[in-house]
C-alpha cells in the first residue's frame, strides 16, 4: 500500500467517528464519512453536528465527503469502524452494531484494505467475531486479501481539553507492516503520539481496563459515601482532606452512566466467565454503582419526610437528564433509573434540561418536560442530576420554583456552598 495514496472511510459518525473523520479530512488523504442515519448525514453536509460536540467552524475547516450511501466504503483502502458496543438487559455484550458494521464493510471492501476497529470490546473479539464476518461477506481471505487493525477510542464527550489530537493513541495491527501503516496514518492527526501495542488482543484489553479502573474507583468513593452518611460525616470534606496527599486519587461519588464506564466492565467479565474465571472485584464495583440511583431517591425521600411532605403525589423536578453534565447524550443515563423509582413511589415527576428538546424528554424518559421557568409549577423536591453550566446559570430562577421548604438532592455537590446554609432548602448530596 502506497502511504501517499491512502483513502480513508470512517463508518459511524457519532461521538467517536465524527472527530476522527474531521481530523483525517484535514490531511492529504481523501476522507469519507458514512452513517446509517440520514438526518445526521444531512446535518453534517450543512456543517451541523447533532451531538453538539463539534462547532460549525470546525466542520467547515475539513474536507470530508459525508454519505448515507455505503458504496463510499468501496472507495477506501483504510476503513475505520467506529460503532457503539452496548450491553443488553442482562448486562451481556450486545454485538449487533459491530457485527452489522462488519457485514456492511465486508460487502463493500476491496482487496488490499485494512479494516480498523475503534469500538471497545473484550480481548479477542476483533479476531474471533469480526474477521470471520468480513471473510464471509467479502469472499476474501484474511492475511491474504485484507488485514486488520485495532485502535481504541479515547473520546470523552464534553471534554474540550482531552481530545483526539491531545490523547496518546494505542494502535495495533495484524502484521508489522499493517502496524507501521496505521501508526503513520494516526500519527498525522494525533499530536500526542502513538503507542504501538504488540497485538490486537493487548490493545483490546488495554482499552477495556481503562474504564474498569475508573468504574472501580467511583465504586470505592460511592461506598465510602454510604459509610460516611451513616457516620454523619460530609464525604466531600473527607475527600478534600485526603486529596492533600500527593498520591491520593481524586474521585467523587456519583451515578455511572453513558456508553463507556458503566458498560465496558461487562465486556471483560463476560469474557472472563467464558474462559472459566468468575470476576469478583469488578462485578462488586458494578453492583455498588448500579445501586446508587436508589440511594439518590432514598436521600430525597428522607428529606421529604423531614419536611412533612407525603411521598405520594409529591412533585419532583429532575434537573439535567443526560448521562453527564454539558453533554447532550442520553445513552444509559441513570436518570431513567431514578425516574422509575420515583414513579414506583407514586411521585409526580417533571424534568428540565436545556440541552434536550422537550419532546425527546417526554418520549425518552416518560416524564413531563418543564415548559419554562415561569413558576407555573411548585415543586416539593428537586434532583440536580446533570449539572450543566446552562442549568447552574439559571439556578436562581430554578430555586424559585421550589416550595418552602423544599428538598434539593444535589448528586454531585455542585451547589453545596450556595445552599447548605439556605433555610428554605433542605440540602442533600451523596
Amino acid at each position: 500500500m502506497n502511504d501517499k495514496k491512502q483513502v480513508v472511510c470512517v463508518v459511524g459518525l457519532g461521538y467517536v467517528g465524527l472527530p476522527l473523520a474531521v481530523a483525517f479530512g484535514r490531511t492529504k488523504h481523501p476522507t469519507y464519512g458514512y452513517d446509517i442515519a440520514l438526518d445526521k448525514v444531512n446535518a453534517l453536509k450543512n456543517n451541523q453536528d447533532l451531538n453538539r460536540e463539534l462547532t460549525e467552524e470546525e466542520l467547515k475547516g475539513t474536507q470530508v465527503h459525508y454519505s448515507h450511501d455505503p458504496d463510499v466504503i468501496d472507495l477506501a483502502n483504510i476503513i475505520i469502524a467506529a460503532v457503539p458496543t452496548p450491553i443488553d438487559d442482562e448486562n451481556k455484550p450486545d454485538l449487533t452494531p459491530v457485527e452489522s458494521a462488519s457485514r456492511l464493510i465486508g460487502k463493500h471492501m476491496k482487496k488490499g484494505v485494512i479494516v480498523v476497529y475503534e469500538s471497545t470490546v473484550y480481548p479477542g473479539l476483533t479476531e474471533e467475531i469480526c474477521i470471520p464476518i468480513l471473510e464471509e461477506e467479502s469472499g476474501f481471505k484474511f492475511g491474504v486479501d485484507f488485514e486488520i487493525g485495532y485502535s481504541p477510542e479515547r473520546i470523552n464527550p464534553g471534554d474540550k481539553e482531552h481530545t483526539l489530537e491531545t490523547i496518546k493513541k494505542i494502535v495495533a495491527g495484524s502484521t508489522p507492516e499493517t502496524l507501521r501503516i496505521l501508526s503513520g496514518l494516526y500519527g498525522e492527526v494525533v499530536k500526542a503520539g502513538i503507542h504501538e501495542a504488540p497485538s490486537i488482543k493487548v490493545a483490546e484489553a488495554a482499552k477495556v481496563i481503562e474504564n474498569v479502573q475508573r468504574d472501580l474507583n467511583i465504586a470505592l468513593v460511592n461506598e465510602l459515601s454510604l459509610i460516611f452518611k451513616k457516620l454523619g460525616i460530609n464525604t466531600i470534606d473527607v475527600l478534600k482532606a485526603a486529596e492533600t496527599k500527593w498520591n491520593f486519587h481524586g474521585y467523587r461519588p456519583g451515578l455511572v452512566g453513558g456508553h463507556c464506564i458503566g458498560v465496558d466492565p461487562y465486556y471483560l467479565t463476560y469474557k472472563a466467565q467464558q474462559v472459566g474465571y468468575d470476576p469478583q472485584v469488578i462485578l462488586a464495583g458494578r453492583r455498588i454503582n448500579d445501586g446508587m440511583a436508589k440511594c439518590v431517591v432514598d436521600y430525597l425521600t428522607e428529606g421529604l419526610n423531614k419536611n412533612g411532605c407525603p411521598l405520594e403525589g409529591s412533585k419532583i423536578l429532575i434537573l439535567g437528564i443526560t448521562f453527564k453534565e454539558n453533554v447532550a447524550d442520553m445513552r444509559n443515563s441513570k436518570a431513567k433509573d431514578i425516574i422509575k423509582i420515583l414513579k414506583e413511589k407514586r411521585m409526580e415527576v417533571f424534568a428540565y434540561d436545556p440541552l434536550i428538546e422537550r419532546s425527546v424528554i417526554e418520549k425518552g424518559f416518560g416524564v413531563t418536560p418543564l415548559e419554562n421557568l415561569d413558576g407555573s409549577e411548585a415543586f416539593d423536591g428537586m434532583i440536580l442530576f446533570s449539572p450543566h453550566a446552562k442549568l447552574i446559570d439559571q439556578m436562581e430562577n430554578i430555586l424559585k420554583l421550589g416550595k418552602n421548604p423544599m428538598v434539593m438532592m444535589d448528586v454531585k455537590a455542585k451547589l453545596e456552598e450556595e445552599l447548605k446554609e439556605n433555610s428554605n432548602v433542605l440540602y442533600q448530596t451523596l
